[in-house]
């Protein structure tokens, strides 16, 4: 897992900048419902993404547990943000219409608690949006991920598309719709895939052991071509609904 207090400082100019950011958010908002009020913003790092989560009537606020990370995002978003655990949010039963986690749950072990605290704070006909299979996204089918495909452990990721579909549903939550948005600037080049290889940037899928982990880094940093970045990834987001409110008797 890497230090997001440390990581704030360079998050957005490593992660794909405004162009990603608009991408994302713009996806996450064709997700809304019509009349959706107000959106909590599960793991809002710097608020790149979540101060474009915007349109008319829709008050938007990020929640984060980096200090680092709200530092930045208060400025954008000011008094909008929280400290909060995506596990213990501070909000009521049924007080939000909407919850968004993008680019979360590849990254924990703790999916569950996320999806069932969300539950918690959706209203009836609220909506949780996710990423999903985010680490696959990342193949491309480029000559980068021959090499790194054998090491990818697809069937256990923590957010993966049908996990999370059953994980709501044992919330009560129905799926409501899909979105996919181009990863803008994320084309891996093979100096800055070995680079990150090396970093610890991969946790969530690969496990080597040291010196497996310099044979690869290796044999990545001597593909050609080495800083041409090859076709950006496509990644997934998924929508999952609170059914109504049953009819008082």
């Amino acid at each position: 897992m890497l230090d997001y207090e440390a990581e704030a400082a360079h998050y957005d100019a490593t992660r794909g900048g405004v162009p990603r950011a608009e991408a994302a958010a713009g996806a996450v908002l064709r997700l809304l419902p019509p009349g959706t009020g107000t959106l909590l913003d599960l793991a809002c790092g710097t608020g790149l993404v979540t101060e474009r989560i915007a349109r008319p009537g829709l008050r938007v606020v990020g929640a984060d547990a980096a200090r680092a990370m709200l530092l930045t995002a208060g400025r954008r978003l000011p008094g909008r943000v929280v400290r909060a655990d995506a596990r213990r949010l501070p909000f009521p039963d049924a007080s939000l219409d909407a919850v968004c986690a993008v680019w979360l749950l590849h990254l924990v072990p703790f999916t569950a608690e996320i999806v069932a605290e969300a539950a918690r704070v959706l209203r009836p006909c609220g909506v949780l949006v996710v990423t999903v299979d985010k680490d696959a996204a990342h193949d491309v089918g480029s000559d980068i991920d021959a090499l790194l495909r054998p090491h990818r452990a697809a069937g256990a990721a923590h957010d993966g598309a049908d996990r999370v579909a059953a994980l709501a549903a044992a919330h009560g939550l129905v799926p409501a719709g899909s979105a996919t948005f181009t990863g803008h600037g994320q084309g891996a080049t093979p100096a800055a895939t070995a680079r990150r290889l090396r970093a610890g940037y991969y946790a969530s899928w690969y496990r080597g052991e040291p010196a497996a982990t310099e044979a690869l880094a290796a044999a990545l940093a001597a593909l050609p071509d080495r800083d041409r970045p090859r076709p950006a990834p496509e990644y997934r987001l998924r929508a999952h609904a609170k059914p109504p409110a049953a009819p008082s008797a």
